[in-house]
């Protein structure tokens, strides 16, 4: 009799918690669907633009400005040969450069951002390894941000002539997208292009591509920036240190760095001397 007491007593307990179990599955499983059902849409990859994008950041790198201004240079060609060319920013103290103009073939403005130069590459590398989100973003509670990525687009001559010439575009091509792009660090400063743009410039279809792109904020940021910015699409390469910092640490949860937006593996293009991507 106890035997049969204690079997009924264990069968009891066993459907007891698969219950429990099936209950918190089947809430949890719910949740799950809710939040599907009420997610943003994702970023649609599309592997043409990204072909295209990828030039843009290449033909970024330029130094000769003769070239670059008359779009003759040896980057300028092939996908992105008709590009018109609108203005060349450039902010020597920082050693930053961007590109604005007009792409009839995606159709839409584009902006494009320079990376690391290679002489102050080791330095950038080592910044990132070490530097703590220190700047508070602007209007979001609890937002930060790399202050150095952030400064590098507001607070330099970069943001006032990138925002003047896309308004001055979309003018002229009415119903034009805006794309922004860029490779390691210009692919931190596009991001903080294209947020600009939308939150403070009210300008709607802004799509983002960029290759090889860093951590910029903590993941309040990150999430602030996918709502805002919804069309953005990280490229990365498995052998590239850049897209792994500044580093994540789990333990730190918002104290840390976090990525934003959908990403993609795999990309192709020289970029500039010694830096082979791939897509």
């Amino acid at each position: 009799m106890f035997s049969l007491n204690l079997q009924v007593d264990m069968a009891t307990k066993w459907i007891f918690w698969v219950v429990i179990v099936g209950v918190l599955f089947g809430l949890a499983s719910t949740q799950d669907f809710n939040a599907i059902i009420t997610k943003k849409p994702e970023a649609v990859y599309n592997h043409t633009a990204a072909l295209i994008l990828v030039k843009f950041a290449s033909a970024a790198y330029t130094d000769d400005q003769a070239a670059l201004q008359a779009w003759t240079c040896h980057r300028c060609g092939g996908l992105i040969q008709g590009f018109q060319l609108s203005e060349v920013i450039v902010d020597v103290p920082n050693s930053l450069q961007a590109i604005v103009g007009i792409a009839e073939n995606l159709p839409a403005i584009v902006v494009a951002f320079r990376g690391t130069q290679e002489t102050s590459f080791q330095n950038w590398l080592a910044d990132l390894y070490f530097t703590q989100l220190d700047f508070n973003y602007p209007s979001v509670k609890d937002a930060m941000v790399h202050h150095g990525f952030y400064s590098a687009y507001h607070n330099t001559t970069l943001q006032p002539h990138i925002v003047a010439a896309v308004q001055s575009l979309l003018q002229q091509r009415n119903g034009f997208s805006v794309m922004v792009t860029g490779h390691s660090m210009g692919g931190a400063l596009a991001s903080f292009c294209a947020l600009d743009l939308v939150v403070n410039y009210n300008i709607q279809d802004v799509q983002v591509v960029t290759f090889g792109q860093p951590r910029i904020g903590n993941p309040i940021f990150a999430s602030f920036y996918d709502s805002s910015v919804p069309k953005t699409i990280r490229m990365t390469h498995g052998h590239d240190i850049i897209p792994h910092l500044p580093p994540y640490y789990t333990i730190l949860e918002e104290r840390t760095y976090h990525h934003v937006a959908r990403e993609e593996h795999e990309y192709i293009i020289i970029l500039k001397p010694r830096s082979t991507v791939h897509i």
